[in-house]
């Protein structure tokens, strides 16, 4: 995270995951700092933390809508947001971002250095499973 990328996360956009990890296949890839594509149908389990030092919440995207039943939060304290979620697809080549939701007043700070001084990183891993 941040240098690596932005520290702000706006309402209605999306956060980025600057670095790549692992990785098995060509069926999961990344199409852009903030965005993932899923090539199969299928149904996946999608794990993410972001360090942020306000209240706030995150929200799984697919295809660029909200999925309703996958959004995490906290209400106070700066620490990580985790999600963890099962998404199916139903169209090949779908694409996964993790967003903060539009409507909420302010942007929200990804934390840089939590805890000390070396930057922190933000994880997203996504598995399909079926």
């Amino acid at each position: 995270m941040p240098p690596d990328n932005a520290a702000t996360v706006a309402p209605g956009a999306d956060v980025s995951f600057s670095q790549d990890g692992p990785n098995s296949g060509a069926d999961i890839s990344r199409i852009g700092p903030d965005s993932f594509n899923l090539a199969q149908i299928g149904t996946y389990q999608i794990l993410f933390e972001v360090s942020v030092d306000e209240k706030g919440q995150l929200v799984l995207t697919l295809n660029g809508e909200n999925l309703a039943y996958t959004v995490f939060g906290r209400a106070t304290g700066a620490s990580q947001i985790v999600g963890m979620a099962i998404v199916s697809t139903t169209v090949i080549n779908s694409v996964l971002t993790v967003r903060y939701p539009a409507g909420n007043a302010t942007a929200i700070t990804v934390t840089p250095l939590a805890g000390g001084t070396h930057p922190v990183s933000a994880h997203l891993i996504i598995t399909q499973i079926a």
